[in-house]
């Protein structure tokens, strides 16, 4: 159950409030429709209820608002516009990043994926998905961790009407076994058809908080969709008629051979048509919108609709007339509607859609989640059998097309739904491992790491061969392919690179702030990339000094190839610069919420720091730290019986170096502001 209490959000400059004092319930096992045009508020009120905005007010989910959630993924599932990943990720890569993220199996994925039809896409980059695959997948990605509440916004946009059926169906399973769904939508006869209760909004307050059939009665007003050949002639005639008669009908004129009359009734229609032999193609009951200058996108919907069960249509009136009249006859016991056309008989366009839109695929029988976190309600099949299920008329709102229909349509069979994933078991305690599953995921789902480190291997070789034609360069920096001209060898700036994408692609496509609104700088996240992060760079650095060597012996012989007597200093200054510079990528691109930044605080170490560091060691002073490691040694050494003081004393040695303390400057002062931004972050 969904609680929002005077939702407000924070006025812009001297505009007023997008959303102002809204209120409303969305219950379980009901489907929720806030419906209102473009800027009347809808997406705010989402963002708001999520914490995803400032503003005032506060949003229960079953008693507790999201920011007191130990999972908020796992209560709510959400879906805010197009899916949030890298477009050069598969569609099961995706989700199996997501689901490292949120702790739950990997095979989950595979499991939503067949539910919502994408196993043969699964291997798809998300960037060749089309926008009904895209909606599928955005789905997907909010069932992944079996959430309670959906929070959905337009789901239906841009899709076709058998997409939209069966994103209805999908819906319409999750609250039957006792889920809640709040969604938006702009259009009135899809709330009127989809939703249980609907919550108009206008200009960013609530002017209606119905259920679904009083809706239809009260804010939709019945028409008769007329279409003839001769349509300027019918409707001259029935205004006329109108005058005559002092009734009030108002006749629309739409595309084409279509004609909206709203007032007037099929039967009186038919007749004045049958007594001027004007012949009718079709004559209908429908639901217009909130007045009559119907929305041509509503139009266009129901055009599609009727279009898609043609053939449906055309195999009835096939039929032996026994077998129609026999239908109707059923038909007419059931209190189903029928309407009138040229060929005889047959049921009404949106009872057809709706038959159509069933699934033949029989539904579970109700499960009872297993749910072992302390946050999470249990949930018993008798309490669901009380608060899931809905009643008659509830049921009977949800498929309604037209008032009477919506007071006279059977409920909706639970077997005519499609099947929802099988539940999981959420574990009520964090794992260490989480963040370094998902990092790892994330890390080797793309192949811009593994085109990096390519790329810094063939220029650090080219580079050390052509040093070697060229002499005069020391061998360290001959086997590390760096030029006395670069400020940092290709080695380094590659694993500056991969640090800064480590985040930076987080903030340029964020899979994790599809339901926090930004990418979430935990140190546990933090931790996690810094560990990645490492173990690539030393990985980078081992094969940059083999391929150099290996290169440098195969052009040159072994006389350039030998290894220094002080390898092992020279290694230990190589592998921390390396890995000093993918932290300073990891960190800057995490402060700064940029790849770009992140690189630049890379560059900027040897090209701004060092050399206020060397000013500084290099100045005048009174006394110098000569003989700094010798008193290490001595201080250290009752310490370190075993020759630990060994490793202290290089690493004093690294850091006394001036691009080893600036680098350490600056891994120092980006780790504070990180650490500064994330405490500020979580206090507010």
């Amino acid at each position: 159950m969904i609680q929002a209490i005077g939702l407000t959000s924070d006025p812009r400059k001297d505009l007023p409030p997008a959303v102002d004092d809204v209120s409303f319930e969305a219950r379980a096992g009901r489907v929720t429709a806030l419906l209102g045009g473009p800027g009347a508020g809808k997406t705010t009120v989402l963002r708001l209820m999520l914490e995803l905005q400032r503003g005032r007010g506060v949003t229960y989910f079953r008693g507790r608002p999201l920011h007191r959630i130990a999972h908020p993924s796992r209560e709510v599932g959400v879906l805010l516009g197009d899916v949030p990943g890298h477009p050069a990720r598969t569609v099961r890569g995706h989700l199996r990043m997501l689901c490292a993220a949120a702790g739950v199996p990997a095979r989950r994925a595979d499991e939503v994926l067949e539910v919502v039809g994408l196993v043969s896409l699964r291997d798809e980059r998300l960037s060749t998905l089309s926008r009904g695959m895209d909606r599928r997948l955005g789905l997907a990605c909010a069932l992944l961790t079996d959430p309670h509440t959906l929070v959905l916004d337009d789901p239906t946009s841009g899709l076709s009407t058998r997409e939209k059926r069966w994103m209805h169906g999908m819906l319409r399973a999750h609250v039957a076994h006792g889920g809640t769904v709040l969604l938006t939508t702009p259009d009135p006869k899809e709330a009127a058809r989809t939703a249980d209760q609907v919550v108009t909004l206008e200009r960013g307050r609530v002017v209606a908080d119905q259920e679904a059939a009083d809706f239809a009665r009260t804010r939709l007003r019945p028409r008769v969709a007329v279409r003839t050949p001769h349509a300027p002639r019918l409707a001259t005639l029935l205004t006329k008629e109108a005058r005559a008669t002092h009734r009030s009908v108002e006749v629309v004129r739409e595309s084409g051979n279509r004609l909206s009359v709203y007032g007037s009734t099929c039967a009186d229609v038919g007749e004045t048509a049958f007594r001027n032999g004007i012949p009718v193609h079709q004559l209908a009951d429908e639901v217009g919108d909130m007045g009559p200058r119907a929305s041509t996108t509503a139009d266009r919907s129901a055009d599609e609709a009727r279009a898609d069960v043609a053939p449906q249509r055309k195999a009835a009136v096939s039929r032996p007339e026994g077998s129609r009249e026999q239908a109707a006859a059923t038909r007419a016991r059931s209190g189903g509607p029928t309407r009138t056309t040229g060929t005889g008989t047959a049921t009404s366009s949106a009872t057809e859609s709706a038959t159509s839109s069933t699934a033949s695929t029989p539904v579970r029988k109700r499960r009872q989640r297993s749910v072992t976190a302390p946050d999470t309600e249990a949930r018993t099949p008798q309490a669901r059998s009380g608060d899931r299920q809905r009643t008659e008329p509830e049921a009977e709102a949800s498929d309604t097309t037209s008032p009477r229909r919506a007071a006279e349509a059977p409920p909706v069979e639970l077997d005519a739904l499609p099947e929802l994933p099988p539940p999981i078991s959420v574990r009520p305690a964090p794992s260490p491992l989480r963040p370094l599953r998902y990092e790892l995921r994330r890390a080797a789902g793309v192949g811009t790491g593994f085109v990096t480190c390519g790329a810094v291997l063939l220029v650090s070789a080219v580079t050390a061969v052509l040093l070697a034609r060229v002499g005069h360069t020391p061998r360290p920096r001959l086997m590390a392919g760096w030029p006395q001209q670069l400020p940092l060898p290709p080695a380094a700036l590659g694993a500056g690179l991969l640090g800064a994408l480590a985040f930076g692609d987080e903030f340029r496509h964020p899979a994790l702030a599809a339901d926090r609104g930004t990418v979430p700088r935990r140190l546990g996240l933090l931790a996690a990339k810094l560990l990645v992060t490492t173990a690539t760079a030393l990985l980078l650095a081992v094969l940059t000094l083999g391929c150099d060597i290996e290169m440098l012996y195969l052009v040159y012989g072994r006389e350039l190839a030998e290894v220094p007597s002080d390898w092992l200093s020279l290694t230990a200054s190589w592998f921390g610069l390396v890995v000093g510079c993918a932290w300073a990528g990891v960190l800057a691109a995490g402060l700064f919420r940029s790849t770009t930044a992140g690189l630049a605080a890379v560059v900027a170490v040897p090209v701004a720091v060092v050399p206020v560091v060397q000013k500084i060691v290099e100045g005048p002073s009174v006394r110098t730290a000569a003989g700094f490691p010798l008193r290490i040694r001595e201080l250290l050494l009752n310490q370190w019986p075993f020759g630990g003081e060994r490793y202290v004393e290089a690493a004093a040695r690294l850091i006394a170096q001036p691009v080893g303390g600036a680098l350490t400057l600056s891994l120092g002062a980006l780790l504070g502001a990180f650490l500064f931004t994330t405490l500020r972050g979580k206090v507010r």
